[in-house]
């Protein structure tokens, strides 16, 4: 019979944290070996059900199942990993497969069930299973073998008695481990708690994450300039790295020599920072979104959902844009630290929210710019802010029609994300952008006080004019 939830217990939602790995090349080889054991395990379920699909038999697939089968292999099997980790796999295997039968009765054709094998898969121990020291964390290992205790990098930021798993995995060569932990709601004084009455449109976009528009004429634009440059700088020092060892390349067939695994391990840490840096600056972004509608008592976001634009071609250019925006992480962001303050996020339909004039409600040309203007009313405002404006008023799950009441930003609060990426500040130079005068080549620049903590801006609110002409004015 499922456990009912105490309806005067305080709400709690799932976080996580990921945090590095400190360990000697023993700890190292040990990690990585119950990596490729739990891939082992993995590759083991891909293999029984095609010898099952080969006699017409139905596949394997549920949870029980696939427990049996692993308790029938008997111990040591898989090394190392012991049975909470092996389940670990079994579980993520199951999800994946059931996922995408949903997708496929749902008509998506596009699915496609988990039939490809891996070298590492992320392993977890749930609760009760692993021991959390302070910056020391035991993984369970498979009976006999020695204990493995390994250090982190830093402290773990919820409580021990919160922390409900661990998940050991692998990003660009270097071992990480993500913390799970039960957080309670954010709990607020009488009077200073979000309202549901409050509500506030969000567009996304990429040159801003996050344009918000609030219901009393208040407005935040989160600037993704800085991110959007990471990747460019990113993609031209990966061409560039490819352009200068495409000659010394070892050819199809031969053993790589140990200056090819050099760079392709250097090749991998590259990526993975700046995975990892892109990855806190939308953390950043979403911090200062939840952070402005926390103040503003918004108790609703309304946020247009544009990922259908991924499913249009677009060219080789744009669909790499598209891709690089990473919708689907905004998303889910935004959502998991909204509901940890207490807000609601909702999505609704966000077409023709940046191309329809919220005065005289007619279409107008998309303009290349930031600044939308209507050539039928004179009416001129921020594009994103106007899309915003009109996202708030839209119901989720109804169609494009909005009403009459449309409130637009006047004072409008600015942010940065990224303020830690390379050259987004002035205080530190971008190492892989070239310099424009051959003295100055790896100058950091002048020093500069570090910014404010949050990613606020030095500059002060800036008063936005949307401003509405009749025809003929000037």
């Amino acid at each position: 019979m499922p456990r009912r939830r105490d309806p005067a217990a305080p709400r709690v939602v799932h976080r996580t944290a990921r945090v590095a790995l400190r360990v000697t090349p023993g700890q190292r080889r040990r990690c990585f070996g119950l990596l490729r054991s739990a891939g082992d395990v993995w590759a083991c379920v891909l293999e029984v059900n095609a010898w099952r699909r080969r006699r017409h038999d139905a596949p394997l697939v549920g949870y029980q199942q696939l427990c049996r089968e692993l308790a029938a292999s008997g111990p040591g099997t898989f090394a190392e990993l012991d049975c909470a980790g092996a389940r670990s796999v079994l579980r993520r295997f199951s999800d994946a497969w059931f996922a995408a039968a949903k997708r496929r009765s749902a008509g998506d054709v596009s699915a496609r069930f988990p039939r490809r094998r891996r070298g590492l898969v992320p392993v977890r121990w749930y609760h009760g299973t692993f021991a959390l020291d302070g910056l020391r964390v035991r993984i369970p290992t498979a009976k006999g073998s020695a204990p493995l205790w390994v250090r982190l990098a830093r402290e773990v930021p919820y409580p021990v008695e919160q922390v409900r798993s661990v998940t050991l995995l692998c990003e660009g060569g270097r071992l990480f481990l993500d913390v799970t932990a039960e957080v309670p709601v954010a709990v607020y004084p009488p009077g200073e708690q979000p309202d549901p009455a409050r509500v506030a449109g969000v567009d996304l976009g990429i040159v801003h994450p996050y344009a918000v528009a609030g219901p009393d004429g208040e407005g935040l634009l989160v600037s993704g300039r800085a991110i959007r440059a990471e990747h460019r700088m990113h993609l031209a020092d990966t061409k560039a790295r490819r352009r200068a060892v495409a000659r010394r390349a070892p050819k199809p067939g031969e053993k790589g020599s140990r200056r090819w695994r050099k760079y392709r391990r250097r090749a991998r840490l590259v990526e993975g920072r700046h995975r990892r840096r892109v990855r806190q600056a939308q953390h950043e972004a979403a911090r200062g979104v939840v952070s402005w509608a926390v103040r503003e008592r918004v108790g609703v976001l309304h946020v247009g959902d544009p990922r259908g634009v991924l499913d249009i071609a677009a060219g080789r250019r744009h669909n790499l844009r598209l891709r690089q925006w990473q919708i689907g992480r905004l998303l889910q962001v935004l959502t998991d630290k909204a509901t940890l303050a207490g807000i609601t996020v909702r999505l609704v339909d966000e077409r023709g929210t940046s191309s329809t004039c919220p005065a005289c409600r007619r279409r107008v040309p998309k303009p290349r710019g930031r600044t939308l203007s209507c050539p039928h009313c004179a009416f001129s405002g921020h594009r994103d802010l106007v899309a915003a404006a009109i996202i708030a008023t839209r119901i989720p799950g109804g169609g494009s029609t909005t009403p009459a009441a449309v409130v637009l930003p006047e004072v409008v609060t600015h942010r940065r994300a990224g303020r830690h990426l390379p050259g987004a500040g002035r205080s530190r130079r971008d190492p892989r952008r070239p310099a424009h005068d051959r003295a100055a080549r790896g100058s950091v620049g002048p020093r500069r006080p570090a910014p404010p903590p949050g990613g606020e801006s030095l500059a002060p609110k800036a008063r936005i004019h949307n401003t509405h002409r009749k025809p003929g004015e000037r």
